[in-house]
């Protein structure tokens, strides 16, 4: 059976209805974007970048509220200490592997500056994070380059988002099958009236045992041979990175708080956030609008905390399926030191989950 998401599957997570696509970019204005290499000469390439536009490019003009979580801080997010200390979000979010962390974000400032973007004390600090994927990748050759930045951000597109084997998820591994990345959405309908909540992960954690589909514990009845661990002994690092976007007017905090909801739905496919973990999740609202350099006080909305428990829920099932989604669409690869990260095997994932239905 070939790589499919999980609806496509017939296995459906959660009450709230998606948006149109099921994707992050089903918040307007969000558009994703990729770009990945994966070549065995002269070293073996399996890895890429992964660009998440707020506002399209206009998120260097109109800045958006955020908040950030850790929920294990063994990772890198550049630009993540202005974010905690002004709540706002003044970039693109990129996504790639943990020695190229520097390079993109240095690309990131290089893009804006040869485009004309304002440069401000907050644009000058672009947000950039981070999986590793040495088991797969030879990531000490440094394959990625600014052109590579610069092309994931000229193909971010709405609708449609690719998934699994792609961009910042390339060579990542989830749950001891081959991971990558995963988007989902959901419409929440409230008394202020109806908003889009979207997620994106790139997935790089988790023991197969802990794997869990809707409370089905899928991974302990596959078992370590079918198919078999990529690995011996499984690495001590193990990371998510969690992006939560929504057109509802939230405020900072509430941003944070939004942002922490992350780990209901990674706990519930089964991720503890290990010692080594770098969990990390930020959150970020559309709905204000804040422009690079106000001269007065900005007119801003904001969204009854009363009617917040609804968006957790939608950004636990969000998160949820988006780390099912990268497992289901993402393939075998081959990669590093003839290394094997195998697919989850979507038939027998099926037949599993209509045994327990």
């Amino acid at each position: 059976m070939p790589s499919m998401r999980l609806r496509e599957l017939g296995i459906t997570i959660g009450r709230f209805p998606t948006g149109a696509f099921n994707a992050i970019t089903d918040v307007w204005g969000v558009t994703v974007g990729h770009c990945n290499l994966i070549f065995d000469q002269p070293r073996v390439a399996r890895t890429g970048i992964t660009m998440i536009l707020p506002r399209g490019k206009e998120i260097w003009k109109d800045y958006c509220f955020a908040g950030l979580h850790v929920q294990n801080g063994n990772g890198e997010m550049t630009g993540a200490l202005w974010i905690a200390e002004t709540g706002l979000l003044c970039s693109p979010i990129a996504l790639t592997n943990t020695f190229q962390v520097g390079m993109v974000r240095d690309a990131l400032i290089e893009y804006a500056v040869e485009h004309g973007y304002p440069q401000t004390e907050s644009s000058d600090l672009p947000v950039v994070a981070e999986t590793y994927d040495g088991w797969l990748n030879d990531i000490a050759a440094f394959h990625l380059t600014k052109e590579h930045a610069f092309a994931a951000l000229e193909s971010a597109n709405s609708g449609h988002v690719a998934e699994g084997n792609v961009g910042g998820g390339t060579g990542m591994t989830c749950h001891e099958f081959k991971g990558g990345i995963g988007t989902a959405s959901r419409i929440v309908d409230t008394d202020s009236g109806s908003f889009t909540l979207g997620a994106l992960v790139q997935a790089n954690y988790g023991d197969r045992h802990l794997l869990r589909v809707d409370g089905i514990p899928v991974g302990r009845i596959i078992g370590k041979e079918e198919p078999p661990l990529p690995w011996p002994e499984p690495p001590l690092t193990n990371s998510i990175i969690v992006v939560i976007a929504t057109d509802a007017p939230l405020l900072p905090i509430q941003c944070e708080r939004l942002a922490r909801r992350a780990s209901v739905g990674l706990a519930r496919v089964g991720g503890v956030s290990s010692n080594a973990d770098g969990d990390i999740f930020l959150a970020f609202s559309t709905g204000n609008h804040i422009p690079c350099e106000p001269s007065t006080a900005l007119p801003l909305q904001m969204l009854p905390h009363e009617q917040l428990s609804l968006f957790f829920e939608a950004a636990a099932e969000s998160v949820q399926e988006a780390i099912l989604n990268a497992l289901t669409t993402a393939e075998t690869m081959t990669g590093f030191e003839g290394r094997t990260a195998h697919a989850l095997p979507v038939k027998r994932l099926t037949e599993i989950v209509r045994q327990y239905t």
